[in-house]
């Protein structure tokens, strides 16, 4: 893209921002020009998100100014930014999903007092923007019921709705399929050619450059690089961000997995919808040792209810589950002294207790096995060694074992869970299964290439791997077989060689001709035709 030469509609000059000891923004300044697209890139715990939550009014910052077309914005009042035309997409929708669309737009842009709301000129305000920007919603129909990709398209339209000029998407492609993705890089275009100002954040670097004029990268707080997207790499921008070269492990198949022990299998599993939790229906899949599975799939088909199965936590209605030839019940410490362990979706809310110390999340999961209890009391001793082994080996930085979960960065939380995964008993033996499900979500690249790395040693070790992942460059890179879920059933298990990112996001949408594409030989022929 070439560079747009208009003055700039944002300027942040200075800002500092302190937590304590921690200086997560130093004296950091950027200008975002009209028409441009701005990639925000840095590690896990780098600041960005300070700085874009001092931009939109939710912190104060210690020192610095924020400016919209010259005129400075009053810290800390998000009313005010809003009014001045910033508008934030989240990465987790701020969405009511028992509302129509309209309502959703409409929330917060009327006052409490007035009697009746103008909701035919709503209507129509909306319909326009759907039609110029191409994004394509029904303004009756209850979010609840819309894909992930039409939610986002909500959350767009919402941002314009309330006039907005500059638009903050954080990482906005992280659970869109291809094509949803491509939709959303059309619509981009569109709004870019009519004026608007983008802060684009997002990991996938292919992304950053594919859509963005300029690249500012951050590092331990500091702006340490901005650079023109069209004069840069991956490599470099990677170098940037972690301040060393990064090399991202790949896997090596091997004809012979077939052959290979079997240590799980799920036989036509069914489990029926309960809260929180979406219906499986005549699921059936295997596990080899030394295999890594991948299941694709959109957010909310049924991969979190999979996962459970398969780490003992929820029981089937129907079907089979065994681990090594035997029978599992739903009782996840038998899980466990079965040899299998599990890295769950949410590391805050499942992976760790946030409030209790390193060394106690260390030995959460084993607290049932020996060595780390005796007569029911927990041994200090033996648990703070392994602990501080862990820490050791899996690189977890963050305060040392004594230091509250909480404190630690998402990258170094996870390395820690993961750490946790694949150590039994502190022996140095890998599992027989891990269930890893969105392992590297929301990591930047430096842990991502840890965590496939680990992943990877762990299959060769002879543990089977089931990769859980909405990330598809992650699951063509790393698994042997891909399987899709959608709305509670799974796709046969196919070679990683015989999908496409095309039919793969296909198959996340639905369609039975993408599977078939995918099974036969020369299956790109599905692709072109979308």
């Amino acid at each position: 893209m070439s560079l747009p030469t208009s003055p700039p509609v944002l300027r942040m000059a200075g800002i500092r921002k302190r937590f304590g000891a921690l200086l997560a923004n130093d004296d950091i300044t950027l200008e975002l020009a009209r028409g441009e697209v701005l990639a925000l890139l840095g590690e896990n715990g780098a600041g960005k998100s300070t700085l874009v939550n001092i931009l939109f009014g939710h912190y104060v910052a210690d020192a610095g100014s924020v400016e919209i077309d010259g005129v400075a914005l009053p810290p800390g009042n998000p009313r005010a930014a809003l009014a001045a035309g910033i508008g934030m997409v989240h990465q987790h929708f701020t969405l009511a999903d028992n509302l129509s669309v309209l309502d959703n737009i409409l929330i917060g842009t009327e006052p409490l007092w007035r009697w009746r709301q103008g909701r035919r000129a709503a209507r129509a305000g909306v319909e326009e923007l759907s039609r110029r920007f191409g994004l394509a919603v029904q303004p009756n129909a209850r979010v609840g019921a819309l894909s992930v990709g039409e939610r986002q398209r909500v959350e767009i339209i919402k941002a314009l709705y309330r006039g907005a000029r500059v638009l903050i998407l954080d990482e906005p492609t992280a659970v869109l399929t291809p094509q949803e993705a491509d939709s959303l890089f059309a619509t981009l275009a569109q709004l870019i050619a009519d004026g608007m100002s983008v802060i684009f954040i997002s990991h996938k670097l292919d992304e950053v450059l594919r859509v963005s004029h300029r690249v500012a990268v951050l590092r331990g707080g500091r702006l340490v690089a901005t650079r023109n997207a069209s004069a840069t790499s991956r490599a470099e921008l990677a170098e940037l961000m972690v301040g060393r070269a990064v090399q991202m492990p790949a896997r090596t198949r091997s004809d012979a997995r077939d052959a290979a022990e079997l240590l799980a299998e799920l036989v036509q599993v069914s489990v029926p919808a309960l809260a929180g939790h979406v219906a499986l229906h005549d699921v059936s899949l295997t596990l080899r040792s030394g295999e890594i599975v991948g299941i694709a799939g959109v957010a909310g088909n049924g991969q979190v209810t999979l996962a459970e199965v398969m780490s003992g936590m929820l029981a089937p209605a129907s079907g089979t589950v065994t681990i090594a030839g035997h029978a599992m019940p739903a009782d996840p410490q038998r899980w466990i002294a079965a040899g299998v362990a599990r890295v769950p979706e949410d590391r805050h809310a499942q992976g760790a207790v946030g409030e209790l110390a390193v060394w106690e999340n260390a030995i959460a999961e084993q607290l049932g096995q020996p060595g780390f209890t005796r007569a029911g009391v927990i041994r200090r001793g033996a648990s703070r060694r392994f602990a501080r082994e862990l820490v050791s080996r899996f690189d977890v930085r963050g305060g040392g074992i004594d230091a509250p979960t909480r404190t630690l960065s998402g990258g170094n939380m996870q390395k820690l869970i993961l750490g946790r995964a694949l150590s039994v008993a502190g022996d140095g033996r890998v599992p027989r299964v891990v269930v890893a499900s969105q392992p590297t979500w929301g990591l930047d690249i430096g842990a991502v290439a840890y965590v496939h790395r680990q992943l990877l040693d762990a299959a060769e070790a002879g543990a089977a791997v089931l990769l859980i992942s909405e990330d598809l460059d992650e699951l063509m890179t790393l698994a042997d077989r891909i399987a899709v879920m959608h709305r509670g059933r799974l796709t046969e298990a196919r070679p990683a060689q015989a999908w496409t990112l095309a039919t793969l996001g296909l198959a996340m949408a639905g369609s039975d001709a993408a599977t078939a594409g995918a099974a036969a030989p020369g299956g790109t022929e599905v692709c072109d035709a979308a």
